[in-house]
């Protein structure tokens, strides 16, 4: 009777896509973002079909969740990672913008919530460490959608993931992940760091004593017996990294590129953009770039006029010069009849 009770109650709640907003980079021959855009220059169609679009200049207002990756694998990257929060208050959320720093590996914390001042976001890099072995990529994303989406609804909603390719340990769904972020215009970037590096660079454990006495192991003739000329001529304990991990991950990098990374599928399908570093240098200029798009972007939002075509819509976008054109691939929406 209970049970019966417990499902007369239950609530079933639908979503659908009401405005869709596809960010634009249009980039001229040479790779120059081209501005002084406007509404009559666009041309988008959805599944082909052309759209009534309204065109949002790049001075909207930016709310950002930063997440950053902190388990084992990135701790001696994390001080380069802990330099970017003045870069992230000047270049990316501009003035009027705001950031939260997200911090996970198998758990989530919030290092510093929504803010526009670049000395608590700095704190809130600084107070991150690292963690355990696991890297739940895909369910920080579920996490900072739901962060996102209780942000200003005139804000562009921004995910920049700090992280390696790969997921480990994630409850979610890739698919689930990519649909709530479509849902909530959230557009996702990644800063990728390269898993081979993060192996070069992880801590090792210390090593274990060797089990056999010096004089136990073939050296060549003549040579003394010590503990350290054995490491020396042997090999034992003598190498700074384990170098098997390493030829594994260069061999799964190579097999990635014939198949889908949740980074790439991510940032491809809600618009954004994969970015990766090696240095400070180079992610400081990454920082830069990633700026310098979000704020030459322009936002086409529009409401579909063919919401009685369920499943998956393409979206095309041209302009009426000879530009490069980037958007985000499409969307995912349930039918809905007129």
């Amino acid at each position: 009777m209970a049970v019966a009770q417990d499902r007369a109650t239950e609530q079933t709640f639908r979503t659908t896509v009401n405005v869709v907003v596809a960010p634009v980079t249009v980039l001229d021959k040479d790779g120059n973002y081209i501005s002084g855009l406007e509404a009559k220059d666009f041309r988008l169609f959805d599944n082909e079909k052309l759209q009534d679009i309204r065109v949002d200049v790049s001075f909207v207002p930016i709310s950002m969740v930063v997440a950053v990756q902190a388990n084992d694998s990135v701790e001696m990257l994390l001080p380069t990672i802990k330099k970017i929060g003045p870069l992230i208050e000047g270049l990316v959320i501009g003035t009027q913008g705001e950031a939260a720093i997200l911090a996970f590996d198998h758990r989530f914390r919030v290092m510093q919530e929504f803010t526009n001042d670049g000395r608590l976001l700095t704190k809130g890099l600084e107070k991150i460490n690292p963690g355990s072995t696991s890297s739940r990529m895909i369910d920080t994303v579920f996490e900072s959608v739901r962060m996102l989406r209780r942000r200003p609804q005139n804000h562009r909603k921004i995910l920049l993931l700090i992280t390696e390719t790969r997921d480990g340990g994630s409850e979610g769904r890739l698919r689930e992940a990519l649909l709530e972020a479509q849902m909530h215009n959230v557009i996702v970037y990644t800063i990728n760091i390269n898993r081979a590096i993060g192996m070069l660079t992880k801590k090792m454990p210390p090593p274990r004593p060797d089990p056999f006495p010096a004089g136990a192991r073939p050296v060549p003739p003549g040579a003394p017996m010590t503990p350290s000329t054995t490491e020396a001529l042997t090999g034992y304990r003598g190498q700074s990294f384990n170098v098997v991990p390493v030829f594994v991950e260069i061999f799964k990098q190579i097999k990635g590129i014939f198949i889908d990374n949740p980074a790439e599928v991510i940032t491809q399908y809600t618009g954004g953009r994969e970015f990766s570093f090696i240095n400070h240098r180079t992610l400081e200029q990454v920082v830069s770039k990633l700026g310098e798009e979000l704020h030459s972007q322009y936002l086409l939002s529009y409401t579909p006029n063919n919401r009685d075509q369920g499943g998956w819509h393409d979206i095309r976008v041209t302009v009426t010069r000879n530009a490069e054109v980037r958007t985000r691939y499409g969307y995912w929406m349930a039918a809905v009849p007129y």
